[in-house]
């Protein structure tokens, strides 16, 4: 989204020299704002509220599959997305809108801008962890594979992933680069839950 990452960034103070602190400084607000608005928030959601939430990020991950080249891990997530939404499907009615389409055009980045929305992406993860403890029991027998992501080895992988994002060894441009993706990212989410409430 051209100029809003960037204006938040500015406004910030420098980035820090490590990757990972300047990436969590850089998405707190956005990351605070996610977790209150997303479908999954409300006290009690059923499995309405969680095809509503695969819905949403079936979408973000449209709007994320225009940055060229794409973001790693991106395919493992829309499949595993589209896996949970065809399990949805089979147990609820379909709503006659669910049809999606890719309409962003290519949008070519940067490897430090793409470890950045990376970040966003997997850290995603944990998150989803949690829900799975909290929704596991109340939304079966739907596996909510999704948020399960890779079980126990969840925080293995994302450390795993920390340790090659630090290897990097960007400096202040490039991890400048990184913290723009990752606004990017919570940033596009956000759009996208926004369309979603105005066509509600």
């Amino acid at each position: 989204m051209p100029g809003t990452s960037e204006h938040l960034l500015r406004a910030s103070p420098p980035v820090e020299s490590d990757i990972l602190d300047a990436l969590r400084t850089a998405t707190a607000p956005l990351h605070a704002e996610v977790d209150q608005c997303l479908p999954l928030a409300q006290p009690v959601p059923d499995l309405a509220a969680y095809r509503s939430h695969l819905r949403l990020l079936d979408a973000w991950m449209r709007r994320l599959a225009a940055f060229e080249p794409n973001p790693v891990p991106l395919e493992a997530h829309r499949a595993a997305v589209a896996d949970d939404l065809r399990t949805c499907d089979a147990l609820l009615p379909t709503p006659a809108d669910a049809q999606q389409h890719d309409t962003t055009p290519p949008q070519p980045r940067s490897a430090a801008f793409l470890w950045g929305v990376s970040y966003v992406l997997e850290g995603s993860r944990l998150g989803g962890r949690v829900l799975y403890r909290r929704l596991a029991e109340p939304l079966a027998p739907h596996p909510l594979n999704y948020l399960q992501g890779a079980g126990e080895q969840t925080g293995a992988q994302w450390k795993r992933f920390v340790a090659r994002l630090q290897a990097q060894s960007f400096g202040p441009d490039e991890v400048r680069s990184a913290c723009e993706g990752a606004v990017d990212a919570f940033e596009l989410l956000l759009q996208c839950h926004r369309q979603t409430e105005r066509a509600a």
